[in-house]
């Protein structure tokens, strides 16, 4: 993906310790450390956000092309970022980057468009975080087809970003949310952070709390894939009534 954005988007080398590249839109820094990891880069740059460009792996090898925001709802940090810590989120982002690449998936029929919900690290960053991943396997990665239209997509976002006013966060459903994938592309919905049926246990007030306050943009709505919060829907059915925000169920 680097090397296409470089080749077709104008990206100039401006830097060559750290390898940054530069167009009249953005800075593009090829990392020599898994992007997870890259929880410095407040001390270099100083963006409106931080969009990491990355191979997507799962064990089924669908092809896939992917975004999510980044945080740890639970005690691990395997992955990197801190325990129970949400990045911020910019949900118009996420949004617009999907429905361009959506609008334009008659390049890539083979390809599944789904978002993730909320995982790993950074989680520490200053600015809101995206991953935009290609996956599944190295033959994607590879697929100069797929890596074209997801840069192009990318460039069309940073480019002309619209902003949505409609922002909720989402509780439930898989790690790869198809309700929540769907109101991204065909509603007025924006959505922050998301947790998956698998992170549900672990939130509480807190880390409600903090998928609201940490959103760029304000958070109105709570999003609940009802038949996806197993037996978690009761307690957090209350919780999320103590908030004072709309409660959407899908």
């Amino acid at each position: 993906m680097a090397d296409y954005l470089v080749s077709h988007y104008g990206f100039k080398l401006m830097e060559h310790d750290l390898q940054v590249y530069a167009n009249e839109a953005a800075n593009l820094l090829i990392a020599d450390q898994e992007a997870l990891t890259l929880d410095w880069l407040d001390g270099k740059f100083s963006p409106e956000y931080y969009l990491f460009l990355s191979r997507h792996r799962s064990e089924s090898g669908t092809p896939t092309l992917t975004c999510h925001t980044t945080g740890n709802f639970s005690d691990s940090n395997e992955m990197g970022g801190k325990p129970r810590e949400l990045a911020y989120a910019y949900p118009s982002l996420q949004k617009h980057y999907m429905k361009v690449l959506w609008n334009d998936r008659s390049r890539i029929p083979d390809y599944q468009l789904v978002i993730e919900a909320t995982h790993h690290g950074p989680t520490s960053l200053a600015k809101p975080t995206l991953f935009v991943e290609i996956g599944s396997t190295e033959k994607q990665w590879k697929d100069q087809n797929a890596v074209s239209a997801v840069c192009d997509a990318v460039m069309k976002t940073i480019r002309d970003l619209k902003k949505y006013s409609n922002i909720g966060i989402g509780l439930g459903g898989t790690h790869y949310p198809s309700k929540f994938t769907e109101l991204l592309i065909n509603s007025d919905f924006a959505l922050a952070s998301v947790a998956s049926k698998h992170s549900l246990p672990y939130v509480d007030r807190s880390m409600l709390g903090q998928m609201v306050s940490k959103s760029v943009e304000d958070v109105k709505y709570v999003l609940l894939d009802w038949k996806g919060l197993g037996k978690e829907k009761d307690r957090l059915s209350e919780m999320v009534s103590d908030l004072g925000l709309e409660v959407v169920k899908v």
